[in-house]
């Protein structure tokens, strides 16, 4: 079955026989239409009009494309005419239409439901919503005859609601097999390739732009809040936003299912950065989605690519590193540099690298750093420190890979093989007389009630008493969402788990959210103690916090004491412990037995 398309209003009608018959070919004398045939739709025609004894059917796309399907076949085409609103009107509800005589309903007037290539108007109309398989309204499956009807009997609408199933499909089947996304009736990403190599065999080089929706977890979170109906009319309105902005003669093709592409002509080969910052404040405008206001988080990526550079390379690929990292930029923004991809490819690399590592642990190791009491000089304690040799590229530093780990949901798995390997070494420790506590970092995508449970069974499993333990979160993670916080860090301190404000003074400072924090001890970030030596200012602002925590009763831990100078420096301030390479390096499990069978303790505010 051969079809005639149009876009509204425009169409393609043809002739109708009194009596109906199976359906034939239409012939539309248009390559066009044969490119967008939709498969599988003689069935669906034969369907409906042997079942509903109509002449004519028609699908109705709510992107405005119209095809035709009449039986017999021996009325020729005439000119396109503007379709009737009623078409349009049928292809946006969600539920079917039936009108057993048009000159009968209002809604017709005076007008009639016909075509110039009928001997009759249309009198008899009914149509059912076509769906895809997820569930998206694309349009109508409507049949038509010039005789008015009494009735339509439920066998009949049951056929016409089976026709309009297997179109949702058919229009789906289409969109894999030709040129089209199926939600937004774009040429996708095959379309997109075609069109650049056929444009590139004629100029050495070209600009594609790239248009990023919203990161990939936001806009996952928009479909579990709002359902893909919602998420599909989004995008839907974000491309026709943007097509706003582009000239008439520059096509989008999307490429993901977030993402959008397009070649810009010869003309736009300057960038020009007023027109970028007009498409980025243009989708930064809330969306109203379905009645729903939403504001989304895009990022433009632009890439000048060279024709040579088609020859096994992935443009896309690189723009879509482009605007990637336009999604975090304050402009919205960006143009594909090398070095910031390479540093992508790296951490991806990385990933996928310490994925493997948790699994089998043969990679990964902890050391530990001791902490000494200041008033009596004892080691009280040991921070667990995470560390990862790569068999190849050596020793990754944890202000790396922590954050990949964190980035790429690896941060559960990390933080229970810390825990575990750390209180099976702090039994150790123990049993063998040394009474110390144990420090344990911990991240804020941990801090939920599951770290409870996954704290109290570790501890259990090793038979570690919860009270020899700390955990260790960083400031900022404290301050923000406190309510929340507070909730899951009262539960923890319920165990006996003692709780420490790490790398206080670098986060969000907050004096009063911080006074109502269940913490017990507050570390001061070690990079005011190391500029001590050279600041006075620094030296001001650990003396000034420390004092503040201490009559907050907090324990108060000064970090980064690496010279005997910044150690006698908070001997005579308000300070509990010091931990730093002036104390001890971090070592493995094994040396630090070693260590404290040998540590005399450090000079103190008790010594002599």
């Amino acid at each position: 079955m051969q079809t005639t398309t149009g876009t509204a209003p425009g169409l393609h009608a043809a002739g109708l026989q009194d009596s109906p018959s199976a359906a034939t070919p239409l012939s539309a004398g248009s390559t066009a239409a044969e490119g967008f045939a939709v498969p599988g739709f003689d069935a669906v025609v034969r369907l409906a009009s042997h079942s509903l004894g109509v002449p004519l059917v028609s699908l109705v796309l709510s992107s405005g494309e119209t095809y035709w399907y009449t039986s017999g076949g021996t009325t020729p085409i005439h000119s396109p005419q503007a379709l009737h609103p009623f078409y349009n009107e049928a292809a946006r509800h969600q539920a079917g239409q039936l009108i057993l005589d048009t000159r009968l309903d209002e809604r017709f007037g005076d007008t009639d439901l016909g075509f110039a290539a009928t001997p009759e108007p249309i009198r008899f109309f009914a149509s059912e919503p076509v769906f895809t398989l997820t569930g998206q309204h694309i349009g109508a499956l409507c049949a038509m005859d010039i005789h008015p009807r009494a009735n339509l009997s439920e066998s009949e609408r049951s056929a016409l609601r089976d026709a309009a199933a297997l179109a949702g499909a058919g229009v789906v089947l289409r969109s894999y097999l030709g040129r089209t996304d199926p939600v937004t009736q774009l040429p996708h990403r095959n379309a997109f390739f075609e069109d650049m190599r056929a444009h590139m065999r004629d100029v050495p080089h070209a600009w594609v732009i790239a248009i990023d929706v919203a990161p990939v977890q936001r806009f996952n979170a928009f479909i579990r809040a709002m359902g893909h109906t919602y998420a599909d009319e989004l995008i839907r309105l974000v491309a026709q936003r943007t097509q706003s902005w582009m000239s008439t003669d520059v096509h989008l093709y999307q490429v993901g299912v977030t993402r959008f592409a397009a070649l810009l002509p010869d003309r736009n080969m300057l960038i020009d950065p007023a027109r970028l910052d007009a498409l980025v404040a243009l989708l930064r405008r809330p969306f109203d989605c379905l009645g729903i206001p939403l504001t989304i988080q895009p990022g433009v990526g632009l890439l000048k690519i060279q024709a040579s550079e088609l020859r096994g390379g992935d443009p896309l690929r690189l723009v879509m590193s482009a605007s990637y990292a336009a999604q975090s930029s304050a402009r919205g923004w960006a143009v594909y540099d090398h070095a910031q991809d390479e540093q992508q490819r790296q951490e991806f690399f990385l990933v996928t690298e310490l994925a493997a590592a948790l699994a089998d642990h043969t990679e990964l190791d902890l050391h530990y750093q001791p902490r000494v009491d200041l008033d009596s000089g004892r080691c009280v304690g040991v921070e667990a420190l995470a560390r990862w040799k790569h068999p190849t590229l050596g020793p990754i530093p944890p202000t790396q890979f922590i954050g990949l780990a964190e980035r790429a949901g690896l941060m559960h798995s990390l933080t229970q093989w810390v825990l575990d390997r750390s209180l099976a070494q702090l039994a150790v420790w123990r049993n063998q007389g040394h009474q110390i506590h144990l420090s344990i970092n911990v991240s804020n995508t941990d801090l939920s009630t599951g770290l409870v449970d996954r704290l109290r069974q570790a501890a259990e499993r090793h038979s570690v008493d919860l009270a020899t333990l700390e955990l260790e979160f960083t400031e900022s993670t404290l301050m923000e969402h406190s309510i929340t916080t507070r909730r899951y860090l009262s539960a923890i301190r319920r165990l006996g788990t003692g709780i420490a404000i790490d790398d206080f003074g670098t986060g969000y400072s907050n004096l009063a959210a911080l006074r109502q924090m269940p913490a017990t001890s507050l570390k001061i970030d070690q990079s005011f103690v190391r500029g001590m030596t050279t600041s006075r200012h620094d030296e001001a602002i650990v003396r000034s916090v420390a004092e503040l925590a201490r009559s907050m009763d907090f324990r108060v831990v000064v970090e980064g004491v690496e010279t005997e100078h910044i150690y006698d420096s908070v001997l005579g301030m308000a300070c509990d412990e010091a931990q730093g390479f002036h104390v001890a390096y971090p070592m493995p499990a094994d040396e630090v037995s070693v260590w404290l069978d040998a540590y005399r303790g450090m000079r103190s505010r008790q010594a002599p």
